[in-house]
């Protein structure tokens, strides 16, 4: 897996950036354009600084929580930090991924706000409380690297996007995939969930981006 790719979500005026090889998440204030802070993404402990370990150390994701109090970041190595944004402070690390996560993101449903999900290339999506620094479950059935994770605004589903060139739909309560969409040729690089439709708020539009060149679009409700 050659691609690397740079992540910047907003947070009100906020932007959050991360990739291209730096082992940190830099906060820029949009109005201004001015760096606000840099969060370094620390060692798991118990791991010594090799070459081939520091190599591996650098941010491929990041994500907000929904309050805006919380930065996660996703790296090469497997792990993924956790951050008090208001305080600029390292919180904890949560483990369980054995290759590169390349995507995150935090529950929409109202109650929970602490739930991250987080794809990797070793095949699985995570889902973790981030409060509690714990794995709440592990979901299966790609073939290949996860590239891309996102959330349905009624926080009851999950699209993953993946090198098997599938999009998986995935239902939280179930824990299960309930829909394989199969529309791309190539890697599915990212999928994401549009707002809810004005005609009906449960519904809305699920997109996917691939390296067929192709865009697809899919009704969730």
């Amino acid at each position: 897996m050659t691609k690397q790719k740079l992540f910047i979500p907003f947070q009100g005026t906020t932007l959050a950036a991360a990739g291209g090889g730096s082992a940190s998440v830099k906060l820029w204030d949009t109005a201004e354009w001015q760096l606000i802070a840099t969060l370094s993404v620390p060692r798991p402990e118990g791991l010594k600084p090799t070459e081939k370990s520091g190599n591996k150390k650098f941010a491929l994701s990041v994500a907000w929580s929904p309050d805006g109090r919380q930065i996660a970041c996703g790296s090469m190595d497997g792990t993924i930090s956790v951050f008090d944004v208001t305080r600029a402070k390292f919180l904890h690390h949560l483990e369980g991924h054995c290759m590169p996560v390349r995507s995150l993101v935090y529950s929409s449903a109202p109650l929970d706000s602490r739930v991250l999900f987080s794809a990797s290339d070793d095949g699985h999506i995570h889902v973790y409380d981030t409060e509690r620094k714990s794995l709440i479950t592990s979901l299966s059935g790609h073939s290949s690297w996860v590239l891309s994770v996102d959330v349905s605004p009624d926080g009851g589903a999950i699209a993953t996007g993946s090198s098997d060139k599938t999009v998986r739909l995935w239902d939280l309560k179930m824990k299960a995939a309930t829909q394989i969409l199969t529309s791309h040729t190539d890697q599915v690089w990212s999928v994401a969930f549009g707002p809810p439709l004005r005609t009906d708020t449960r519904s809305c539009l699920l997109a996917s981006v691939s390296d067929d060149k192709s865009l697809s679009f899919y009704q969730y409700s």
